[in-house]
């Protein structure tokens, strides 16, 4: 990222990874505004996720686009927002607005997160869908502006890793 700009930061990761928790807490440390994406959602891809099913890139489609849009809108002044982006090509999606985004990938081992799943109340994404989740991730790439983060730790330690990471490529 330009020195001259702000974080325009897309947390990514499987669902039950944090993501929301951490893109809150980053947002706040660094003082810019916060965007749940799961609240981008169509209210189809929702029931379909209550339902059990995975989405498709056809059912992403809309919803990519409102987080591009979202991500669009706050390049002057930076923000935070949550996606899952598990694969490459949506990544480039949102990408394709500003260089300025960067990826923190929320990451650890499948039986950590499916705990979390397990224990957390009132979300849409059942447990069920975490295998399909971790088949659909796709790695950032090396070229990928991001860096991967632990969430084996607490939350205040992973805050300040993904912390760590945003400010290493400003």
């Amino acid at each position: 990222m330009p020195d001259h700009t702000f974080p325009l930061v897309v947390v990514t990761g499987v669902s039950g990874s944090g993501k929301s928790t951490i893109g809150r807490a980053l947002a706040e440390r660094l003082g810019v505004p916060y965007e749940e994406g799961d609240d981008l959602h169509p209210p189809d891809n929702i029931a379909k996720m209550e339902a059990g099913a995975p989405l498709t890139d056809e059912d992403r489609a809309p919803w990519l686009d409102r987080v591009a849009a979202w991500l669009g809108a706050h390049v002057q002044h930076g923000g935070v927002i949550t996606c899952s982006a598990l694969k490459r090509r949506y990544r480039d999606r949102l990408t394709a607005v500003s260089p300025q985004v960067f990826f923190v990938h929320l990451h650890g081992p499948v039986e950590l997160i499916a705990e979390r799943i397990a224990a957390r109340r009132g979300h849409f994404m059942p447990a069920s869908l975490l295998r399909s989740q971790f088949a659909a991730l796709e790695p950032l790439g090396a070229e990928e502006p991001g860096a991967v983060v632990s969430v084996e730790g607490t939350r205040e330690e992973t805050t300040e890793l993904a912390l760590a990471a945003v400010r290493a490529a400003s």
